[in-house]
């Protein structure tokens, strides 16, 4: 478990369950990944990120804002599971419901995640990257410090080519 300011990073439960499929399926929140999940889809999901942790001294948290609501959505650590030229790699990433969009959660939790990474796991380098069309997860990303370079820029092999989403943008950030 990872206490911030406002938040916990803590294991998964079931509860989490039914809101996790829920702001899986809100177009809003899926608008730059290929297409929302149904309720099998994110179950599968939630079931792979806990298994995570068996996996690595890290993973995808689900993260509760106390006195405001048990489950907000997950921010963490993975390691991504396609081959590009930046890979191996570990990556922070964040899906928060809708509803919790605006108040720096993403930030916070991510912050902490990427502390953990360094200082608990060891990590020399956290990687994250998106469509440069979102431009919100962008702004978390330079506002955690990382840096990109645009020659690094890449198309995501889950994409097809022609995607409207495939370019991704690569950032860095080092221990």
């Amino acid at each position: 478990m990872i206490r911030t300011e406002r938040l916990i990073l803590r294991e998964w439960r079931d509860a989490d369950l039914e809101p996790f499929a829920a702001l899986n399926g809100d177009r809003r929140v899926m608008e730059f990944f290929p297409a929302p999940l149904d309720r099998t889809a994110s179950d599968a999901f939630a079931i792979r990120i806990r298994k995570e942790f068996a996996l690595h001294p890290f993973g995808r948290w689900a993260v509760e804002a106390p006195g405001v609501a048990p489950f907000i959505g997950f921010v963490g650590l993975s390691v991504p599971n396609f081959t590009a030229f930046f890979t191996p790699c570990v990556e922070i990433g964040w899906r928060l419901a809708f509803s919790h969009w605006g108040k720096g959660y993403a930030t916070e939790a991510a912050r902490a995640a990427i502390d953990f990474g360094f200082k608990s796991a060891g990590l020399p380098e956290i990687v994250s990257f998106t469509t440069p069309l979102n431009v919100r997860s962008v702004r978390v990303m330079e506002k955690l410090g990382m840096k990109r370079n645009p020659a690094e820029d890449f198309d995501h092999p889950a994409l097809p080519t022609g995607h409207r989403l495939r370019r991704h943008a690569l950032y860095r950030i080092s221990r």
